[in-house]
């Protein structure tokens, strides 16, 4: 999700699940995490949108923090489909990304990963994918949108602006010293009002840009990505890799 033309989203979803414990049922489609079968209380969705090609440390981290910080329930990674701001770039397929991205967070155990995106056949924006998951969720349930401080002052030039405005809170993550006048100024002056979160992530200083440009000079990607990704890399001889080059002392 994301960008000036947004990124695509999709799911292929399944039936509402049935809780045991509660015996009601519970929203949960396909991968998505089941939140709202409490009444009573509210819930916090966090929403982390993104190429992910290949997620890296700063995606984490930034999750992590919103988590901690925002109080929230469970961040949902969701690789996009066909992002159409890189309609003129070349992506990885989306079984890759989404396959780093379900290995990446497999270890924490208030992280997941959904194919509610990858699945989706076409582009599609953020603010269909949102109004597709109020579609799921209940209103106890409020959607917490996690991204980058380059992507958070465009945010007002997105398709339907005010459907994500009324839908979720923006979270933007911020790498130290990112100045942010331009984004506080643009949400000033947009036509909605928007709720905005600002975090700085010192590890933000990573890109997936960066990552693949080490990757394709062979050189380490140790500390920056999670071993289980760079070990995916390199087997599926992903950005220029050689899966023979992985334990060698190069491109680790």
């Amino acid at each position: 999700m994301g960008g000036s033309a947004d990124r695509g989203e999709g799911s292929t979803m399944a039936n509402d699940a049935l809780d045991p414990h509660v015996g009601v049922a519970t929203a949960v489609r396909g991968d998505l995490p089941a939140l709202g079968q409490d009444p009573s209380r509210t819930y916090r969705l966090g929403i982390m949108g993104g190429t992910f090609d290949p997620i890296h440390n700063g995606h984490l981290v930034a999750a992590e923090a919103a988590f901690d910080r925002l109080g929230l329930d469970v961040v949902v990674f969701m690789p996009a489909g066909s992002p159409a701001f890189k309609q003129d770039k070349q992506v990885s397929a989306g079984e890759d990304r989404y396959a780093m991205t379900l290995l990446a967070t497999s270890d924490n155990p208030h992280f997941t990963a959904s194919r509610f995106e990858v699945d989706r056949a076409g582009i599609t924006y953020t603010a269909e994918t949102l109004t597709r998951l109020r579609e799921i969720y209940p209103n106890n349930v409020e959607f917490y949108f996690i991204t980058g401080a380059d992507a958070i002052a465009e945010v007002v030039t997105w398709r339907d602006a005010g459907t994500i405005a009324r839908l979720a809170h923006l979270v933007g993550a911020t790498r130290p010293g990112y100045d942010l006048e331009s984004a506080r100024r643009a949400f000033a002056e947009a036509s909605c009002e928007f709720d905005v979160t600002y975090l700085e992530i010192p590890a933000l200083a990573i890109s997936s840009s960066y990552l693949r440009e080490r990757v394709s000079a062979g050189q380490s990607l140790r500390y920056l990505t999670p071993d289980v990704v760079t070990g995916y890399i390199h087997k599926h001889e992903l950005y220029g890799a050689h899966g023979g080059r992985y334990g060698q002392g190069r491109g680790l």
